[in-house]
């Protein structure tokens, strides 16, 4: 299995924090985001290398980083060459950049490089063994604590099948399960990352990919208990610097 941390974004939502700084090297408790992340993989003896997907103008900053972080599991940056936020290639497109440029052709575990979690990944990773070769998103129950439609929501059967997927709709579907960005594509799934992306779809949003793969293909849900940050904005970003 190989471990990608989609981290190329430029955190516009955050100005001026991260203006001049990557948003998952913002601090919390003395750490950078993205490590508390690195750490929690690192415990998944499935996964056998991370790639870390940034780009150029943040680069410099991420490899840093990298030279003063010590990392059982290997770690590769890749530069996805954007350099600012109009030429960004998007989540997607970075998924699928990464995976061409290695020559990916095995298991994928996919996290957001700027979601804070407590929980281990332990039971994720046992729940994608019992379910492949079907895709398996993350979830979480919001429990009223913040607006559903930010997110994408997600509808489950009794099997934890997803049965519904939309990205930040505008009226609610009554589900408060929510998708955090933490997916598992089997290998045998990867190449649909491709073809989403040459059928001019939303390269941008990865939740978006998401409800376009629902419609086409078999994708389950694990439901995560814990302390769970989506650090999009300044107001989630002072939750999690106090609470986490």
């Amino acid at each position: 299995m190989k471990a990608i941390i989609l981290a190329a974004g430029y955190g516009t939502r955050l100005y001026p924090l991260t203006k001049e700084r990557a948003k998952p090297l913002l601090p919390i408790r003395g750490k950078p985001i993205i490590e508390f992340i690195v750490n929690k993989v690192q415990l998944i003896e499935e996964v056998e290398e991370i790639f870390i997907v940034s780009n150029n103008r943040f680069f410099k900053q991420f490899q840093q980083w990298l030279d003063n972080f010590n990392s059982e599991t290997p770690i590769k940056l890749i530069n996805d060459g954007s350099l600012n936020h109009k030429d960004k290639l998007g989540a997607v497109k970075d998924l699928a950049f990464v995976c061409e440029k290695e020559n990916i052709d095995d298991d994928l575990l996919v996290l957001g490089g700027d979601n804070l979690f407590s929980f281990s990944l332990d039971e994720f990773v046992d729940f994608t063994k019992k379910l492949r070769p079907n895709n398996v998103i993350g979830v979480y129950n919001l429990n009223g604590k913040l607006k559903a439609n930010k997110f994408g929501i997600v509808k489950m059967d009794n099997t934890s099948k997803v049965i519904e997927f939309f990205e930040k709709p505008n009226q609610l579907n009554g589900s408060q399960l929510i998708s955090t960005c933490l997916y598992f594509f089997p290998k045998e799934k990867v190449s649909l990352i491709k073809e989403y992306f040459q059928a001019d779809n939303d390269l941008d949003k990865i939740g978006s990919y998401l409800e376009w793969l629902s419609q086409r293909d078999s994708v389950y849900g694990y439901t995560f208990q814990g302390d769970w940050f989506d650090i999009g904005d300044l107001d989630s970003y002072t939750e999690a610097v106090f609470t986490f």
